[in-house]
């Protein structure tokens, strides 16, 4: 890291999420006297036009399922293209630390791999980090038991315009206590069920999974030469320990000359939205 300058953080949202999932985190890292940018990937965010129908209540299902989606064509490319973009620009001010969460991961590897020399190191807090070609097609060998899958069951949106496109409809847990817990306890269980509430709203319905893809695997020639850490959230029900520990052994296997340097925190797989300042204590600890 170079000394003479404090980093900018850069963070990449994971799924159906966007840049707001990071303001809390933001806050408290302003207060320590750090810069940071929160990144909206393509088809994600205030700019994405995303379905009007799913944002007017009552929801009338048959239009939600009918809307087109932002995320339609979206590729992994398209989601390196974006964050290289701003990363280049913030290093002409300094260092730059690449930190994501969830399926956010794999465009931080692909962004590692594509653009190394101007990141000093990357993050993954709880996010997803490939590094062989049989983790994207072949069973893992780990124990999954999360909650999230189940989960994300009860609120998908059947029948939907585009194969290609998951929509989630994550504001009909509101109205629905058992889906309502049921949610919480996959993502966020230490936090209120005001602060889920915060957090449901703030979701974006759409998400693409093209992003798994042999270019979101982490490569010892790109990505093995930046400095890499990996947050384990050792409460996470929706990319649990067991599975994040897996990732960090394989990667590990891949460059046994720069291993993950390894944390971890006592949070759910989004505590950095409801207890910030734990997290913002971590990442300016790093550098």
């Amino acid at each position: 890291m170079r000394a003479h300058s404090r980093p900018t953080f850069v963070f990449v949202h994971g799924a159906s999420s966007n840049s707001r999932a990071w303001s809390p985190l933001q806050n408290e890292l302003a207060l320590l006297g750090h810069r940071s940018y929160a990144v909206d990937l393509p088809g994600h965010g205030d700019r994405a036009a995303g379905p009007a129908a799913y944002y007017r209540q009552p929801q009338d299902m048959a239009a939600l399922a009918a809307a087109p989606s932002p995320m339609r064509g979206v590729t992994l490319r398209d989601n390196v293209e974006h964050v290289v973009d701003a990363v280049r620009r913030l290093a002409e001010h300094g260092p730059v630390v690449l930190v994501g969460n969830s399926l956010g991961g794999l465009t931080v590897s692909a962004v590692a791999n594509a653009a190394h020399d101007l990141l000093d190191r990357v993050v993954y807090l709880s996010a997803l980090c490939l590094s062989t070609p049989a983790m994207l097609t072949e069973p893992w060998d780990v124990v999954d038991d999360n909650l999230l899958d189940a989960a994300a069951a009860g609120i998908t949106v059947p029948d939907v315009r585009d194969p290609a496109v998951a929509r989630l409809n994550w504001r009909s847990a509101h109205a629905d206590p058992a889906l309502f817990a049921q949610l919480k306890a996959a993502i966020m269980a230490d936090s209120t069920d005001d602060q889920f509430r915060v957090l449901l709203d703030s979701m974006d319905p759409d998400e693409t999974y093209a992003v798994l893809e042999p270019g979101a695997l982490v490569r010892a020639d790109g990505w093995g030469r930046i400095p890499h850490t990996y947050v384990r959230l050792s409460k996470d029900r929706g990319i649990t320990p067991a599975v994040q520990d897996y990732m960090i052994r394989k990667a590990d296997e891949l460059t046994p000359d720069n291993p993950f340097e390894v944390h971890t925190l006592a949070t759910s797989h989004v505590g950095y939205f409801s207890r910030p300042r734990l997290f913002a204590d971590l990442l300016t600890g790093l550098v």
